[in-house]
């Protein structure tokens, strides 16, 4: 054989690992010029690799005499060089007609059969074929014409599988020169010259134009390119392999641990607990996870990043696997699930789970949150966390809070923008916590709703309070200093704050909130007190205010405000009203809380009472269980007030389980959320870009495009309808 031509197909075999020593290889022999090619560099190498070979001719029944001469040519071939051969007949045009396909596509995947077949019975490992650097130009062509990505414009691999190339160095007329040079007889299919196939088309005028009129060495460039495409295609292969073996660190939690033991009797104690862990670990050995348990409430997890998304399609299924465990236990276990993913380190990932964690515990419980360096996505939280009838917490929180009071001069206080009630009354709270410690407290609110204004007169009017106790944004971001704290109370989010600048300038800040967090929560709070099940801010601070200072004196009109924000977010102690409620409330009444002048101050004027009937006269019924209704040009100061009382009302409607209001206001449009126990409005509202709680939560469109709004909260609805969510 040709020096030149055997080294060069010789390192490029070795280079791509196509042929090895005790070789047993399967090829194609068609008696075309580059089977024969090929048959002769196999013959030549057979002693040197101690190479098996068997050689398959496949008689496609096309050519009619022309076919039997190929394959006579064949079989003498074989004979003559004494190697096993096998013959395989099949009617091509026949099989075509029955597959709907065209003779090249049904004659190509027939002979790869015939060829894997024999591979198979002889106990062979690879498979030859002829494929030179021509075909590989020819074939990068075509698939540029069809459109392919860098997958197909990479062409053929020399090596896919069992299926090897040995020639895709070679050009077409070095093999025709080397047959010629030797004496070498070979076949010559008729069929090639059929311009009725495409890769005949590009073989006869496509290339020999580039060759002619462009690029000499077209061919060789092209086969070049492709062999760089299937370089980037591999590494880009390898790099998603690679990320999907990436590590999953997870935390789950038990979160009512505590509740459960107790409410099932010692002797059956272990056993319920063996059954949680074996529902843990049964779940996560199904994604060929890890658990290590912690401590009897939690435990490590790792997975790769590959099962992530069955874990999405599965919805965390173990969530309510949990909660089925039941020994005579009169609570269900429920679970917070924490997995975090980081392409920086492994430790980043475990501090992602963290937050995760975190969230989920803040939120509710009883949900996955998975967080990455995208963002963090949410899954469950369908139910209510039982409330803890232990204060433990709310104590070593006023502890800490007490802490951070006694070093500052100043403490500004803020909730949310439009100040409602719950807001007001939680930082007066503040202001009466700090003004028992000695300190100076200010009241940050930009805007007095009119539901609001009856209560803030009476602290204006009142000459026992300050005038510069309530500022504006402005004001308080003049007056802040180094040593200045922030309190924000019932949202924990920066951009729903009175004044999201004093965040940023101040380094000590704290956060007691009742809404669930959500993933844009204030990041940088020396303590966060977020407590979902509470049923308002006002409840919470009135649990704190109790362990701030022994025997701590509250006014009769803070008392009240404290009261009439418990009473205003639990709907009259109808809705969310667990023990610790009313227990927040009777310290609230001991300490003078007015009752009477709490319901004065909130009656409805005729304007709001109207308008309130409006709005609930067109209320539709949606999907059978939903009340939407909406309210423009409504002639009253405060749109989204009376939406919040409308959404309330529609509640009383049988068979409705979720009411929806959507009010005008200020150049947006805003969603009041309401439900009784079977509907969870809040996950609703976060595919809105909003939130809150199980049964109340909000969101706002940044327009006043009311049919638009109602549209986008429809397919909100059937979204999560279809997907099980709701």
């Amino acid at each position: 054989m040709n020096k030149y031509i055997y080294k060069r197909v010789k390192s490029f075999c070795d280079d791509n690992g196509l042929i090895e020593k005790n070789d047993s290889i399967v090829t194609g022999l068609s008696g075309g010029a580059d089977s024969v090619f090929l048959f002769l560099y196999l013959i030549h190498i057979q002693k040197e690799y101690n190479l098996k070979l068997c050689f398959v001719h496949v008689n496609h029944g096309i050519r009619g005499s022309e076919a039997g001469n190929d394959q006579h040519f064949v079989e003498e071939l074989c004979k003559r060089e004494n190697v096993m051969y096998k013959v395989f007949y099949k009617d091509i045009p026949q099989m075509a007609d029955e597959l709907s396909m065209t003779e090249e596509e049904a004659g190509r995947g027939y002979r790869y059969e015939c060829f894997d077949k024999m591979r198979k019975e002889l106990g062979y490992n690879k498979i030859a074929v002829a494929h030179h650097q021509d075909d590989q130009a020819e074939t990068v062509l075509f698939q540029l014409i069809r459109g392919s990505g860098f997958r197909g414009l990479g062409g053929m691999k020399a090596k896919n599988g069992c299926i090897i190339r040995p020639l895709l160095s070679v050009k077409k007329q070095e093999i025709l020169d080397y047959l010629d040079e030797s004496g070498q007889n070979y076949c010559i299919d008729s069929t090639n010259n059929d311009d009725e196939y495409a890769r005949n088309q590009i073989r006869h005028h496509l290339i020999p134009y580039l060759q002619e009129n462009l690029q000499k060495e077209t061919v060789s460039h092209i086969a070049k390119t492709a062999s760089y495409l299937q370089d980037v295609t591999e590494l880009n292969r390898t790099l998603r392999e690679n990320e999907e073996q990436r590590m999953v660190a997870g935390l789950v939690y038990i979160d009512n641990y505590d509740e459960v033991i107790d409410s099932v009797e010692e002797v059956r104690q272990s056993l319920l607990m063996a059954l949680v862990d074996r529902k843990i670990n049964q779940y996560i050995a199904k994604v060929d996870g890890i658990v290590k348990k912690l401590e009897n409430d939690k435990y490590f997890i790792i997975i790769r990043k590959s099962y992530f998304k069955q874990l999405e399609e599965d919805k965390f299924s173990l969530l309510d696997d949990v909660k089925s465990v039941n020994i005579g236990n009169g609570i269900p276990a429920t679970l917070s699930i924490g997995l975090g993913l980081s392409s920086d380190s492994y430790a980043q990932s475990y501090n992602y789970a963290r937050v995760a964690i975190d969230l989920a515990l803040a939120r509710g419980g009883d949900q996955a949150v998975i967080k990455d360096c995208h963002g963090v996505t949410y899954y469950g939280g369908k139910r209510e966390q039982t409330a803890k009838n232990t204060r433990v917490k709310a104590r070593v929180k006023a502890e800490a809070l007490r802490e951070f009071i006694t070093v500052k001069d100043k403490i500004f206080v803020m909730g949310h923008k439009l100040t409602d009630v719950d807001a007001f009354g939680a930082a007066m709270g503040i202001y009466r916590a700090a003004l028992a410690l000695e300190k100076r407290a200010y009241i940050v609110i930009n805007e007095v709703s009119a539901s609001l204004r009856p209560l803030y007169e009476l602290f204006e009017q009142d000459p026992a309070y300050p005038d510069d106790l309530f500022l504006t944004s402005s004001q308080a971001m003049n007056m802040a200093d180094e040593n200045s704290m922030v309190v924000v109370v019932d949202t924990n989010r920066p951009m729903m704050t009175e004044c999201e600048e004093l965040l940023k300038t101040t380094k000590t800040i704290v956060v007691l909130d009742h809404h669930r967090q959500s993933s844009d929560n204030i990041d940088n709070a020396l303590l966060s007190y977020i407590e979902p099940y509470a049923s308002s801010a006002c409840e919470m601070v009135s649990e704190v205010l109790q362990y701030i200072v022994d025997g701590i004196k509250i006014p009769k009109i803070e008392a009240s405000s404290l009261y009439a924000g418990i009473m205003i977010d639990t709907n009259s102690f109808m809705n969310r009203t667990g023990v610790r409620t009313f227990e927040a409330a009777a310290f609230l009444r001991r300490s003078g809380a007015d009752i009477t002048l709490v319901r004065k101050m909130f009656r409805d004027d005729m304007e709001g009472y109207r308008a309130k009937a409006a709005i609930i006269s067109n209320a539709e019924v949606y999907q059978k269980k939903f009340a939407i209704a909406t309210g423009t040009d409504l002639q009253v100061e405060s749109p989204t007030i009376i939406g919040a009382q409308a959404a309330n009302e529609l509640l009383d409607i049988s068979e409705i389980k979720a009411s929806f209001v959507l009010t005008e206001y200020n150049g947006k449009i805003y969603v009041s959320a309401r439900s009784i126990d079977e509907v969870n409005v809040q996950v609703i509202m976060e595919k809105l870009g909003g939130g809150g709680h199980m049964n109340a939560s909000g969101a706002q469109f940044n327009h006043t495009d009311m049919d638009e709004a109602v549209a986008c909260l429809k397919q909100v609805l059937d979204n999560m309808i279809k997907e099980g969510d709701i």
